[in-house]
């Protein structure tokens, strides 16, 4: 049933009423082609110690990938987690928080096809006194829109409304009577007869959602129907809340925007409340001149006055953006750098001049932080300057925090802050340019090949020294919590420099973690730091280890899923216990690398492992690299554990024959320990 359909977003609301039982469905049904599922969606799920993911195709694509996914577990007898809003009041702050329960944003633009659920294995306790394992919970998974999860969970919906069927937004496109024209994939362009016959308001655009669907919306500064003649009408911003916050002196609707200035015989900033003042005319001038000298001396203070008036308003402005963007906060964190505030400033007109007033050509990409331009100062460095997205206290706040870490850190291998910009709404910071682009654009290329072994080796031996400097040598320890491949930046030398520092966190030295909102990357999130919440530096051991899987197999970690629906972590380590490895690995990595990447992988599966404890150190992680290097440059006599090793993996493939997998992982695990005593210094 159909209960609302809007023509700003293409989108419309469905009430379906074919729940889905509490039995594992194989698939959920397609929309169409000419319907997609919106991002006001979320995926949720119901069951124990289970993960579910849900796996689709994304725009006009025709490969599958995963669109969502989420984990839940249980009490430790296994029974379902099961709430009472009415006991619980005021106690939960959400109610589908990944204790039976968990609920996942989808994909905007997707197509959903089938769901599938793995087993997660939860260690027990010591001293735990259930011997039988959990019985079996039925477990059910949906779509629906964001929120009626919640509001059916809190009680916040009368149970009339409930029966009546789950809601479901869609966007749809207009395909009936017209052309199916071939374009290349991904492009938003209507043919010109399409859009005349569809679009017609003056004020609209057209746009392609698919081959054979077209969408109409209203442009910049309208809005309406822009299916019917006239229907997109200018929007009066003079009126918007948004606008009267910002425009102190007279607003003049344009069409399709606005135009804000002083009034007629005033002048000044009409951004800033009292603003715009009463200019002197000739006629006050003119008054007390009875000589040409006097005339001189009064034009000399007028300008003297009319230049420290224009210098205090530049003043004032600086104070409020400095206020505004938390600098009290910056020095507060840096106080024993206290001036770091002054000594790093780089103005906002020198910023401008450097990148042609934020010129779009000059964008050179952008991150979950912010946009980053190419600049030229004036001292003729090369720079990259990174601008917050919106002017939000959240932005704000992450942009402190990495002003606070990096003015602190001076390694080869991370990138370095040359200064930041207080002076703007927005805040700026300026880093060291690095010109050769990510890691993750490096290795996966459309090409055969891609970068060498040896160079894979090196980045990954770089990438290690830098995660172990910030454990273990910097005066209070930094964890990033977002290590990736894409934060990799690789020089015109390929050397390897660790980014974006937004989400990154101190950890005390005499603390061994701390429980924080979850935050990184899908793919390359501890597990454990997702299921529990505390951070600590062996997190980001793990996600480091995913870039090690991904260095040899060439595999994107957050996309990637095997025959069976295992993830590549899951599937690395099960053809590696299985030792089957050569599948998964990079042919390039087989040819090139030798016995070196059967270390290589053994260290990748310390480093994913699922306990944190049972993880190396970063330390521990470089002294193996380097050994490595050793190992190439004196030969392998110099290599102590190369003999144990060989052993050691002999004799866990003896141990694995005839076992079940989930057996197997235990037995690995166990029998890695006595490789890890010997690799890793204590």
């Amino acid at each position: 049933m159909v209960t609302e359909i809007s023509t700003h977003d293409s989108t419309l609301r469905i009430l379906r009423d074919d729940y889905i039982n509490n039995t594992l469905p194989d698939a959920v049904n397609n929309t169409g082609g000419s319907y997609k599922v919106s991002a006001r969606n979320e995926f949720t799920f119901y069951g124990c110690d289970m993960e579910a993911t849900l796996v689709g195709v994304l725009d006009n694509t025709s490969r599958e990938s995963v669109i969502s996914r989420c984990a839940t577990t249980c009490s430790e007898s296994g029974q379902q987690a099961i709430y009472d809003a009415d006991a619980k009041a005021g106690k939960l702050s959400k109610f589908c928080n990944g204790i039976g329960c968990c609920a996942a944003p989808i994909a905007g633009d997707s197509m959903p096809t089938r769901m599938h659920f793995t087993r997660i294995q939860v260690q027990q306790p010591i001293n735990t006194s259930i011997q039988q394992p959990p019985p079996a919970v039925p477990i059910s998974a949906y779509i629906a829109e964001e929120g009626w999860t919640e509001a059916v969970l809190g009680r916040k919906m009368p149970i009339s409304e409930l029966w009546l069927g789950y809601p479901v937004v869609l966007r749809w496109a207009v395909k009936q009577g017209l052309p199916a024209v071939a374009a290349a994939v991904g492009s938003k362009i209507c043919p010109g007869d399409v859009a005349g016959r569809l679009c017609k308001s003056e004020f609209s655009d057209c746009r392609r959602e698919n081959p054979s669907g077209y969408t109409c919306h209203c442009k910049s500064g309208y809005d309406g129907n822009p299916y019917i003649t006239g229907g997109c009408q200018d929007i009066n911003e003079c009126e918007l809340p948004e606008v009267k916050g910002a425009c102190f002196g007279e607003c003049k609707n344009l069409a399709g925007s606005y135009e804000c200035r002083c009034p007629r015989g005033t002048h000044g900033n009409h951004t800033l409340p009292n603003g715009c003042v009463k200019s002197i005319t000739c006629l006050s001038i003119g008054i007390g001149i009875g000589s040409g000298a006097s005339l001189i001396v009064l034009v000399a203070i007028s300008i003297f006055m009319a230049h420290k008036l224009k210098h205090r308003r530049k003043v004032m402005l600086k104070r409020k953006f400095f206020k505004q963007n938390r600098g009290q906060l910056l020095q507060q964190l840096v106080s024993q750098q206290a001036d770091i505030a002054e000594r790093m400033i780089i103005t906002v007109d020198e910023l401008a001049k450097a990148t042609n007033n934020f010129d779009k050509a000059r964008e050179l990409g952008g991150g979950g932080h912010g946009i980053v331009y190419k600049g030229i100062l004036s001292d003729l460095h090369v720079v990259a300057i990174k601008k917050s997205k919106i002017a939000v206290q959240k932005e704000i706040d992450e942009f402190i925090n990495e002003v606070a870490i990096l003015s602190q850190i001076n390694h080869r291998n991370v990138v370095k802050l040359l200064g930041c910009c207080l002076e703007t709404e927005v805040p700026l910071l300026v880093y060291e340019f690095i010109s050769n682009g990510t890691l993750y654009h490096h290795l996966h290329v459309d090409e055969p090949r891609s970068i060498s072994w040896a160079i894979r080796l090196r980045i990954a031996t770089e990438i290690a020294i830098a995660l172990a400097y910030l454990h273990s040598s910097v005066l209070v320890p930094v964890i990033h919590r977002d290590i990736k491949s894409s934060n990799i930046l690789l020089d015109d030398t390929l050397t390897s420099k660790v980014s974006d520092f937004g989400s990154s966190r101190y950890i005390p030295t005499d603390r061994t973690g701390l429980t924080t909102r979850v935050q990184g990357t899908i793919g390359y999130l501890d597990p454990m730091y997702f299921y529990t919440g505390r951070l600590t530096e062996k997190s980001d051991v793990y996600s480091y280890g995913v870039i090690l899987v991904e260095l040899l197999t060439r595999k994107k970690p957050f996309s990637y899923l095997s025959s069976k629906g295992d993830g590549l972590v899951a599937h690395f380590v099960s053809l590696l216990v299985e030792g089957n490895l050569s599948e998964l690995l990079d042919p390039q990595v087989v040819e090139e690398g030798g016995e070196e990447v059967h270390e290589v992988a053994m260290l990748a599966a310390s480093c994913i492992k699922l306990g944190g404890e049972d993880r190396p150190t970063m330390r521990q992680v470089e002294h193996v690299l380097e050994g490595l290097h050793a190992t190439k440059t004196y030969g392998k006599d110099n290599m102590i554990v190369g003999t144990n090793e060989e052993n050691c993996i002999s004799m866990m493939k003896q141990t694995n024959e005839g076992q079940s997998t989930e057996e197997t992982s235990r037995s690995y695990t166990m029998e890695r320990e006595f490789v890890d005593s010997a690799r890793y210094p204590r």
